[in-house]
């Protein structure tokens, strides 16, 4: 099998494989995952070249983490993220494993969020506990900003630098501690706001520089590229309508909802000019970010080894130079867009 490519962070000396494993599904996203398939979802990643892994206190309540630390402990040449802003407490009162925030995890745990100095500090150092592992490479700031906290934004962005949650990425990231710090979010807008108050190394961006929109490529991306900042692109299928299409039965799902139909005619027209050039259009929604600059990193969701050899397959599938200048040519991406290539 061809190994995945490595790219490194502007800021720092970490390479991350440019295909990495975003571990949402193996905290039980949507449906339970059993724990021999999250172990075998893990090696056949790793096994693939997929040395950069993704995890969250936030799935699965902490089953997530435990599932990758049980893997890569012992490991090397791994590179880990986790995140903080939400620190778990134990509630003995749950039980099973219902859907809760998404998550089919029996994990007895409910959050808050905490993005202050102190609570920074306590999230990562749970996570060590939970992985079992004696390093995190890279922490992000997760879901801070409007998407998630709409009228509390103010209060918890405040909480972030004023209340010292940023320097304490910055101690740790000073300390050798970790290697790398940014956020993990949804929108642009607060990226563009945090740095004013740190030098972040890295951003994941989930949903917002896909095939399906570029609106990143107005301020952040070339505010990334001015300040070093490297890009992590998660949510490349925006949570789903880039992998599957218009053409199935049941819903159709864009940004964690139902698809709002100006967003279903764009990916019908893609399906078009897919067709026409023979190219599946989850591989062009996933090769599509690695051709900017500041990305190093796509993260599909992987939830079973079938998706790891997939989500290969799409990698390595060979598009066209006709079928992204066509692309271009018919207004279906942004005209700054970098395209594969050098289309």
């Amino acid at each position: 099998m061809d190994r995945i490519a490595q790219r490194t962070l502007v800021r720092s000396d970490l390479s991350l494989s440019e295909i990495g494993c975003g571990a949402a599904s193996l905290g039980n996203l949507y449906r339970p995952v059993a724990d021999a398939e999250a172990r075998a979802t893990l090696d056949a990643a790793l096994a693939a070249g997929m040395t950069y892994v993704d995890t969250a206190p936030r799935y699965g309540h902490g089953l997530s983490e435990r599932r990758v630390g049980d893997v890569l402990r012992g490991r090397d040449g791994i590179v880990l993220s986790s995140k903080v802003g939400r620190l778990f407490c134990a509630d003995p009162a749950l039980a099973g494993d219902a859907a809760r925030h998404g998550f089919r995890s029996p994990m007895p745990f409910e959050a808050r969020y905490d993005y202050s100095y102190d609570g920074v500090m306590r999230s990562w150092e749970d996570s060590l506990q939970r992985l079992g592992l004696g390093r995190i490479d890279i922490l992000y700031v997760h879901d801070i900003g409007g998407m998630t906290h709409a009228d509390e934004h103010d209060r918890t962005f405040a909480e972030l630098t004023k209340g010292g949650g940023l320097r304490a990425l910055e101690v740790l990231r000073a300390d050798g501690a970790i290697g790398a710090f940014g956020l993990g979010v949804n929108e642009c807008d607060v990226v563009l706001q945090a740095m004013n108050y740190a030098d972040l190394d890295v951003v994941l961006l989930a949903g917002r520089y896909t095939l399906l929109e570029q609106g990143a490529l107005d301020a952040l991306l070339p505010a990334c590229e001015r300040r070093g900042v490297s890009i992590v692109v998660g949510g490349a299928y925006n949570s789903g309508i880039l992998a599957t299409g218009t053409r199935r039965d049941g819903p159709i799902y864009y940004d964690y909802g139902a698809a709002p139909p100006d967003i279903v005619d764009h990916v019908r027209w893609l399906e078009a000019l897919c067709d026409r050039h023979a190219v599946p259009l989850a591989a062009a929604a996933l090769q599509f970010p690695l051709a900017h600059p500041q990305v190093v990193s796509v993260i599909p969701g992987l939830g079973s080894v079938g998706r790891v050899q997939q989500t290969m397959d799409l990698y390595h599938q060979a598009i066209p130079a006709d079928f992204w200048r066509d692309l271009r040519a018919v207004g279906l991406v942004d005209v700054a867009a970098p395209l594969p290539g050098g289309a």
